[in-house]
């Protein structure tokens, strides 16, 4: 039986296979919500709308449901990407949109998790932010601003939790080296991206007990991009 559960939402993405494969080389017990039922290939699945209360309330009861394996980890992964025109261009409709689609899931998710990871004395949670929230680019106002609020709420876990013995890091990928990145961008020079199984492992070690005095870090992975 395997000693740590870790949460991953976005379990099922083009980064969140990697993280989730990591973890399951690890040992650990890994929990994947998900929208629609799935195959039985590994991981421990669940089916949760993560975009309201009751379905990150559901994804943590899975994942705290094993008292062998107790929940040590939250990775936030849930998120996308949508290019737009300038701010006036932008409807408020895909303004918002950004931000519900990005911030949303994990603030919910983390909140549902928070006092399971106090209660075990050494918790950890990984957000997914962005270079665009510290280094932004025109005709993405909505990305950029969800992306850097969820730096500034994993900032904000750091502080409050410091001292309940949760931790809580953000990483800030570039593009990341995806099928889907591809086909939006053939003609990019793909050697300059990050791999996910890359990016995996520095989640792996910012979740895992090896990472104990480190807290608040926004961690780049840009790779050569």
């Amino acid at each position: 039986m395997t000693e740590r559960t870790v949460l991953v939402t976005g379990g099922t993405g083009g980064l969140g296979g990697a993280v989730t494969a990591a973890f399951l080389d690890a040992g650990r017990r890994v929990v994947v919500p998900q929208r629609e039922a799935g195959t039985d290939d590994g991981p421990v699945r669940v089916v949760a709308d993560l975009l309201t209360p009751e379905g990150a309330a559901r994804a943590v009861e899975v994942a705290t449901a094993e008292p062998a394996a107790p929940l040590r980890a939250v990775v936030n992964l849930v998120g996308g990407y949508a290019a737009g025109g300038l701010v006036h261009e932008t409807p408020v409709e895909e303004f918002e949109r950004m931000l519900r689609l990005n911030l949303r899931p994990t603030y919910l998710v983390t909140r549902a998790a928070l006092p399971h990871l106090v209660a075990t004395g050494d918790g950890a949670v990984v957000c997914v932010s962005a270079r665009a929230a510290v280094s932004p680019f025109p005709g993405a106002s909505g990305y950029v601003t969800a992306k850097a609020a969820v730096r500034a709420f994993a900032d904000a876990v750091a502080v409050e939790y410091r001292q309940r013995g949760v931790r809580c890091n953000t990483v800030l990928p570039s593009v990341i080296d995806t099928p889907a990145n591809r086909a939006a961008q053939p003609d990019a020079d793909h050697r300059r991206w990050v791999p996910p199984a890359q990016i995996a492992g520095v989640i792996r070690f910012l979740a895992s007990p090896e990472s104990a005095p480190t807290s608040g870090a926004g961690i780049p992975v840009y790779g050569r991009a």
